[in-house]
Order: C-alpha cells, then sequence, then structure tokens
C-alpha cells in the first residue's frame, strides 16, 4: 500500500464514503470538486462551497492543491482565484494526512481561525483586524450572495425532496386560468 496510485484510491475512497460529495473531473483520479459546508457556530455556517482538489503525482508526499470556487471572504483565502494559504497544507504537509484531514480539519480551522497576519485577501484581513463585528456581517452577506447550495454545483433534484413542486412538464400542461382565479380571490 506504499505506492502513491494506491494512496490516493484509497484516500478518495475515504472520503466518499463520508458525507461529503465528490464530483470526479475527467477519468483520473487526480482532479475533483468537493461539497464543503462552513463550520457550525461561525460566520460561514450558512455557506456551501465547491471546493477543487488537485492531487500531484507524488501525492501524498506532496500536499494536494486546494482552492474554492465560488467566492469566500477570508483574509487567507484569495478572492478572485479561490487559492488557500494555509500551512499545514502549503508547508508543513505529511504523508500522515489525508483527504478526510483536509474537509474535516484543516479547512474548518482555517474558517474558525483566520490569520490575518499572513492574507491573501488585504481587504478581509484589515476589516478583520479593525471591527470584527463588520467583518463577520461581510462574511455572512457573501454567504448569502455566493455560497448556497446551488452556487456550489447542487443539482436541484439533489437539494430538494418536495414532491409537491411541478416538473416543466406539468407546469405547461397546468391550466392559466386555474393560477389567474387563485390570484384574484
Amino acid at each position: 500500500m506504499s505506492s502513491p496510485s494506491k494512496r490516493r484510491e484509497m484516500d478518495l475512497m475515504k472520503l466518499m464514503m463520508t458525507d461529503y460529495k465528490v464530483e470526479m473531473i475527467n477519468d483520473g483520479m487526480q482532479e475533483f470538486f468537493v461539497e464543503f459546508h462552513g463550520p457550525k457556530e461561525s460566520p460561514y455556517q450558512e455557506g456551501v462551497w465547491r471546493i477543487r482538489v488537485e492531487l500531484p503525482d507524488a501525492y501524498p508526499y506532496k500536499s494536494p492543491s486546494i482552492g474554492f470556487i465560488n467566492k469566500i471572504y477570508h483574509p487567507n483565502v484569495d478572492e478572485m482565484s479561490g487559492s488557500v494559504c494555509l500551512d499545514v497544507i502549503n508547508q508543513t504537509w505529511s504523508p500522515m494526512f489525508d483527504l478526510v484531514n483536509v474537509f474535516e480539519v484543516f479547512l474548518p480551522q482555517l474558517l474558525l481561525y483566520p490569520n490575518p497576519s499572513d492574507p491573501l485577501n488585504g481587504d478581509a484581513a484589515a476589516l478583520m483586524m479593525r471591527d470584527r463585528a463588520a467583518y463577520d456581517q461581510k462574511v455572512k452577506e457573501y454567504c448569502e450572495k455566493y455560497a448556497k447550495a446551488e452556487d456550489a454545483g447542487v443539482a436541484p433534484e439533489e437539494k430538494s425532496s418536495d414532491e409537491e413542486e411541478l416538473t416543466e412538464d406539468e407546469y405547461a400542461a397546468s391550466s392559466d386560468e386555474e393560477v389567474a382565479g387563485k390570484a384574484d380571490l
């Protein structure tokens, strides 16, 4: 089990067996998206992000590349590219870590404990240091605007199990008079 390709397979399967939704890019196991929910009891708790993960050929000896696809307001995430500045991924990565660690420990810790002294987003870092309440409010606004399930690429059938919604065909077949009659009441 020491070969990087077997370890990559094992780590990916382990991640897929958790509650995370994983969507493969291409046929290989090196690039994929993961649906990531913000940690509870944080200004990010309502957010849902699509995270792009790229595993290098030398994984697990070399760290994965992690990036947010939809926007997030955070001092350690570049607002335009989604790149993450996180020491454990960028500098202190170890083969002892796996993909589940990234999504269950490293990213939640990043969101819970931002480091404004090493920013990729200078505006977020400055606001956080100057006015934490205003920073938290802006985080919530970004979550509302950019980090809903549909922004993370969740298909409509996955996010709603409401059986009473009409399909397009049923909607087209419904009568306009019926809808107008209800509105006149």
